[in-house]
């Protein structure tokens, strides 16, 4: 799938072309902000091989449904405990080992604290080996940068493990800020979150699109906070469009989408695009 834009009105520009800007001039763009977690790095992939590291590991006792099975009760159980991490009530650390602690609880197994730590500490230690990311993000990223663009990593996730994962990856490089939810007290779709990331990059909210993964908590709340948001969707969900929202499902297409719709410092819809630094 291409890029595409669905704006609230639109107007035709061309066969199969539909303008964000309803015939005015396109939107300026001086910084990105994007999400990490399966937007950056295939957070999910490594996830799942993780919790089966999990399922597998339980003592005798558990009959395991299979971790694909299971997936929905982890990311439910994931959801409810970063709550509490966000708020302030858990750190990263004992947010981790509560949440392992319940999910195996949902399943029928009470263990003990020392069992728990050894299989959450099996299970992180999976996740990292598995980390990686996605082919299209250092292409994406180095056009980014070459574009002019100033560049902020958007989480809702813990700030260190976030910036260990960037580093590890060799993607610490590009950003000129991390904003994440549980060293700020605020998660995504909170508009806090996003207006922090546009004061420590000192850009306008106006001036400034976020991409991520989730239409609900990156695009819908980006635009809602007065950013641009842009929907990742690499899993090309059957859904109906949403006004004002463009998606894409690779970040191969974002330099042509902010290129034909938005104006960046240094390429607009008539300039050869830019070299990527080395």
């Amino acid at each position: 799938m291409t890029s595409a834009l669905v704006p609230a009105p639109s107007t035709s520009a061309g066969p199969g072309r539909v303008v964000a800007n309803s015939g005015h001039e396109p939107p300026a763009i001086d910084a990105i902000c994007l999400d990490i977690d399966d937007t950056l790095i295939d957070f999910t992939g490594s996830a799942r091989s993780a919790l089966s590291v999990v399922i597998g590991s339980v003592p005798i006792g558990l009959v395991p449904v299979g971790g694909d099975d299971l997936w929905p009760a982890w990311q439910r159980v994931t959801e409810e405990h970063s709550a509490l991490c966000v708020a302030g009530e858990l750190d990263y650390d004992a947010m981790r080992h509560a949440r392992t602690k319940a999910f195996l609880a949902d399943l029928g197994r009470d263990l003990d604290d020392d069992t728990v730590a050894a299989l959450e500490d099996r299970r992180l230690a999976q996740m990292s080996r598995a980390w990686r990311p996605f082919p299209d993000v250092v292409p994406c990223l180095d056009w980014l940068r070459a574009a002019g663009l100033r560049l902020a990593a958007v989480t809702n996730a813990s700030g260190p493990r976030q910036r260990e994962r960037l580093a590890s990856l060799g993607l610490e490089r590009f950003f000129d800020a991390v904003v994440s939810a549980g060293e700020l007290g605020a998660a995504k779709p909170d508009p806090v979150i996003f207006h922090t990331a546009c004061d420590r990059l000192g850009v306008t909210p106006a001036t400034t699109a976020h991409i991520g993964d989730r239409l609900d908590h990156d695009a819908q709340g980006a635009r809602d906070a007065g950013l641009h948001g842009i929907w990742l969707d690499r899993a090309h969900t059957p859904a109906p469009p949403t006004p004002g929202i463009p998606v894409i499902d690779t970040l191969a297409d974002l330099p042509a989408l902010l290129v034909t719709e938005y104006r960046t410092p240094t390429v607009t819809s008539t300039s050869t695009l830019p070299v990527p630094r080395r």
